[in-house]
Order: C-alpha cells, then structure tokens, then sequence
C-alpha cells in the first residue's frame, strides 16, 4: 500500500489502480481487506486527477499562436479516429 503523504507518479498509481482492481475482482479478499483497498483506490484516483489537472494547465501556459505569441487556452484533444480495424478484409 503507498504511504501517505508520499504521491506515486502517475504511471505507478495507475499500476497500483490495476493491481487494486485486479484483486478486488479476483474475489480471493475478505471484507475488510476489499474496503482497505477500496479506500486506498480512491487516493490513488484523486492524486491521478490532480495530477492531469496540473498537467493540463502546464499545457495551456505553453501553447503559442501562429506569431510565437503564447496564448492560454483550453487543452482540447482531437477527437480518435474510429477503429477500422473489424472491418478490413
């Protein structure tokens, strides 16, 4: 279990996210054990928000219009291309 006070980096968390969920499903853990999890799952994901919260405003500090000028706006990813992939012969 991570210790508080001491964030993990995204990627461990999101590992640690995995793993929690991986054993709460595998059904092999008791109640307790389920609720321990569950609290530390919920830590895991506020500390992953506020991280892709800061991420996303370092991102629009740098962005910079056709001039160079940096602008500040609203990170905005393009929408993903559907899959074709079922579809190819």
């Amino acid at each position: 279990m991570s210790k508080p006070g001491k964030k993990l980096k995204f990627e461990q968390a999101m590992e640690r996210l995995d793993a929690i969920v991986e054993a709460m499903e595998s059904g092999q853990i008791g109640i307790e054990e389920s609720i321990a999890k569950y609290e530390e799952a919920m830590r895991l994901a506020a500390d992953c928000r506020e991280i892709l919260d800061e991420a996303e405003q370092r991102i629009k500090k740098i962005q910079q219009d056709a001039t160079g000028r940096l602008r500040t706006e609203p990170f905005e990813p393009e929408p993903a291309a559907p899959a074709d992939d079922e579809n190819a012969e």
